[in-house]
């Protein structure tokens, strides 16, 4: 006999949860985020000379031809710029875990789809924002030599450090975002907001965009450091055209 009952639907939401099972798992979840954020703030401060070191060597390099130095400009500056670099080090080496906790946490009022797709935006995003990061600390030397040069040798380049640290976490922080930028088109893509064709008709401005960053964040005198951003920002961009244009098309065999 055939059953009357109506088939679940895989995509429905799922029944909400008790007020009190909602706030317990908020505490559990952000207990464990905070765990993950001190223990990186640990390891942050404890590694924040080594990272100041290599913050550093552009000045040190540049104090060969000119002078130059890193200054602080009052007494606990020194101390600050410590506790700073420790708290962002600390925020980007806990993040796989905080994002996580916090996706882990959104997704019971997801259904299955929009939960698959969730998780894989993060699973996509995060190394692709690390891999960012780490093109953009390789090339801010290139950059402080750069605009360092436009001051005569007869000049003294004094560089308060707190300021300094902040420039060079913003051409990171730029640079990491940038790189997760074509996530953010598949994910439209995927939840049916921009289409393939639209992602297409607009690529001649992409490639402008994307040599005006790279040249912004590599103005180095070799044409090589802004291709080393460039390219890879491109090869992105077309990968997430890619998977768009496979969606639609999946898409629409399925409703024809």
């Amino acid at each position: 006999m055939t059953s009357l009952a109506p088939a679940v639907d895989e995509q429905q939401t799922p029944a909400r949860m008790p007020l009190s099972s909602h706030l317990r798992e908020a505490r559990t979840r952000a207990a464990r985020a905070a765990i993950a954020l001190l223990a990186g703030v640990v390891l942050g401060y404890l590694l924040s000379d080594a990272i100041l070191e290599v913050l550093r060597a552009p000045i040190t390099a540049l104090a060969e031809s000119r002078d130059a130095s890193f200054n602080y400009d009052s007494l606990t500056g020194a101390f600050d710029l410590k506790l700073k670099i420790a708290l962002f080090a600390g925020i980007a080496v806990a993040s796989p875990v905080w994002m996580y906790e916090l996706f882990a946490f959104l997704t019971p009022g997801l259904n299955r789809r929009e939960r698959k797709y969730t998780f894989g935006f993060l699973g996509a995003a995060v190394p692709l924002f690390a891999a960012g990061c780490a093109s953009g600390f390789l090339l801010f030397p290139r950059m402080v030599e750069l605009l360092a040069s436009f001051a005569s040798t007869d000049d003294s380049t004094l560089l308060q450090a707190s300021y300094y640290v902040d420039f060079v976490l913003k051409i990171v922080l730029a640079t990491g975002i940038a790189f997760v930028l074509p996530v953010f088109l598949v994910l439209l893509n995927l939840i049916g907001i921009l289409s393939a064709r639209a992602i297409a008709v607009s690529w001649r401005t992409v490639v402008v965009l994307i040599v005006l960053f790279s040249a912004m964040v590599t103005p180095a005198a070799d044409v090589l450091s802004m291709f080393l951003i460039a390219v890879p920002m491109a090869m992105l961009f077309g990968a997430a055209l890619l998977i768009a244009w496979l969606h639609d098309r999946a898409q629409s065999r399925r409703e024809v």
